[in-house]
C-alpha cells in the first residue's frame, strides 16, 4: 500500500500542483495557542501550505510525508517565502514516527488512526496536538476524501482521549467542509 500510496500522492501533486498555499482557516485560529519559536511537526503536511505559513510566523517545522513531489514543493514555497522548512520523506506505516520531543504536532487533512499514540509519546509533557479532518457528512457537500479517510461521527474524541482538550467541535468548517478540529494537549505531568 505504501508505494501505491506514494505514487497516488506525487501522480496527483504532479497533475494538480499546489491547491492552495493559504494556511488551513483553524491553524489560524488556534496560532495564538502556540508556544514562541515552536519545534513543531506537520505530519502529512504534502505542499507546505501549513508548514510555510508556521515557519514565516517564527515556529521551527519539520513536515514528514510520503510524496517526494510534495515535499520538494514545499521545499519551493519555504524558500521562495525566505524560510526554512525541514522535510523527512517517510512511510508513516513503515517508518518509524519522528523523535521529539516536540513542542507541537499538526496534523491536518491526514488520517493514520493507529498514530494517535504515537502523537502523545513524541510531544513533550504540556506539548500540543492541532488536528483537523472531515467526517461522514462531509460527504454530503463534496466527493473527497473518500469515505475510508473521513471520521465517524463522535469519532475524533475518541482518537483524543489521552489529551486534555483546549478546543474539541465537530461542524461546517468556513472552508466548506464537514470537520472534526481539536487543540489537544498532552498533560504537563503524568
Amino acid at each position: 500500500m505504501s508505494k501505491g500510496e506514494r505514487e497516488h500522492w506525487n501522480h496527483r501533486y504532479a497533475t494538480e500542483g499546489v491547491r492552495t498555499t493559504d494556511p488551513a482557516a483553524f491553524l489560524v485560529e488556534i496560532a495564538e495557542y502556540l508556544p514562541v519559536a515552536s519545534k513543531i511537526l506537520d505530519v502529512g503536511g504534502g505542499s507546505g501550505r501549513n508548514a510555510v505559513w508556521l515557519a514565516r510566523h517564527g515556529h521551527r517545522v519539520t513536515i514528514a510525508d510520503i510524496s517526494t513531489a510534495g515535499l520538494e514543493l514545499a521545499e519551493e514555497a519555504a524558500k521562495a517565502a525566505g524560510v526554512e522548512v525541514a522535510t523527512i520523506l517517510m512511510d508513516f506505516d513503515a517508518d518509524p514516527f519522528p523523535r521529539g520531543p516536540w513542542d507541537v504536532i499538526v496534523d491536518f487533512h491526514f488520517i493514520k488512526r493507529h498514530l494517535f499514540p504515537a502523537f502523545y509519546t513524541a510531544l513533550r509533557p504540556g506539548g500540543l496536538l492541532v488536528f483537523c479532518r472531515a467526517t461522514l457528512r462531509n460527504l454530503e457537500r463534496n466527493e473527497r476524501p473518500p469515505r475510508p479517510y473521513l471520521l465517524q461521527t463522535g469519532e475524533g474524541w475518541d482518537l483524543l482521549e489521552d489529551f486534555e482538550l483546549l478546543i474539541a467541535r465537530e461542524g461546517w468548517s468556513i472552508e466548506g467542509r464537514h470537520e472534526f478540529e481539536a487543540l489537544a494537549q498532552v498533560p504537563a505531568t503524568d
